[in-house]
């Protein structure tokens, strides 16, 4: 069994989510495996794992910007804004001028309402929405506050009638790509689609630090839960007395560097508990040692 931590895989195309967490449970010889979030089958690229005592981190985690790099094909709709959807209009695209299309991509940046795709892992009345739509339901989301850092277009070149436009994106947590496509394709009067999808980054976590699968097999490359969190949230680190209160999840009486949660280190190094703020004192979110 491996040490507590994360593992932050290079998701292939075909699986899910929950694929990858199946397999990983085997590899690292433990059970306690879960996802920060998830990545459609189709999509490719990052998904942070945690194993064991880093399962109780992914919560808490500050991902709340990512990254992906896509293709988003003008002149299809699809039923679910992404190829694996049924085609439900068509309309020549081929003809559209790209100063146009990325006129209106450039429209998409900033602080947005989003519709989410209607295949979305969002509950309504208990339900997700994609089993509504699997059980034939028309289901309608509301749109939803999200911000889209930046988008640049990398490229744009014609295929038949239809017009294909790789693009990069940097976004909010909660952002579907797959609406970007969907409703630039409406404001372009064509319609449009996700043909493909890679996520090059979540948080502070890159292609750069993530393995395949197969390349997990041979050995399972875990970030350890002290490095994880010195990664991903503001630091502080206390002294002995400090320390020791921690361990009891007692509060402190300081002031933490941070109004989210902060992560509170020993003097020597131990990862020991994320605090935050509550009036003048912090107070335990969630303690992790032993």
């Amino acid at each position: 069994m491996v040490d507590p931590g994360l593992v932050v895989v290079d998701k292939s195309p075909g699986m899910t989510s929950h694929d990858v967490v199946a397999r990983v449970r085997r590899l690292a010889g433990t059970r306690k495996v879960g996802h920060a979030g998830t990545l459609d089958p189709m999509a490719t690229g990052v998904l942070v794992l945690g194993v064991d005592r880093a399962t109780r981190l992914l919560g808490h985690l500050v991902l709340t910007e990512k990254a992906y790099d896509a293709t988003v094909r003008l002149g299809v709709s699809t039923t679910t804004d992404d190829a694996e959807g049924e085609v439900v209009a068509a309309t020549p695209a081929s003809s559209l001028q790209p100063d146009a299309v990325r006129e209106s991509l450039e429209q998409q940046v900033g602080e947005i309402m989003q519709v989410p795709t209607a295949v979305s892992a969002i509950k309504v009345d208990g339900k997700r929405a994609y089993a509504r739509v699997r059980d034939g339901e028309q289901v309608e989301l509301k749109a939803r506050p999200v911000t889209i850092h930046s988008l640049e277009v990398l490229d744009q070149r014609v295929v038949g009638d239809r017009l294909d436009v790789d693009i990069r994106v940097r976004c909010s947590s909660g952002t579907y790509v797959r609406a970007i496509a969907r409703d630039v394709g409406a404001a372009l009067g064509v319609g449009g689609h996700l043909t493909a999808l890679r996520r090059t980054a979540v948080g502070p976590f890159d292609l750069s630090v993530a393995r395949t699968l197969d390349e997990l097999a041979d050995d399972v490359a875990v970030l350890p839960i002290a490095d994880a969190a010195r990664a991903t949230f503001p630091v502080l680190d206390l002294d002995d007395e400090q320390a020791a209160h921690v361990r009891f999840g007692r509060a402190l009486d300081l002031e933490l560097p941070s109004t989210g949660p902060v992560a509170v280190f020993a003097p020597d190094g131990e990862f020991l508990a994320l605090y935050e703020q509550r009036g003048s004192r912090a107070k335990p979110v969630a303690v992790f040692v032993q």
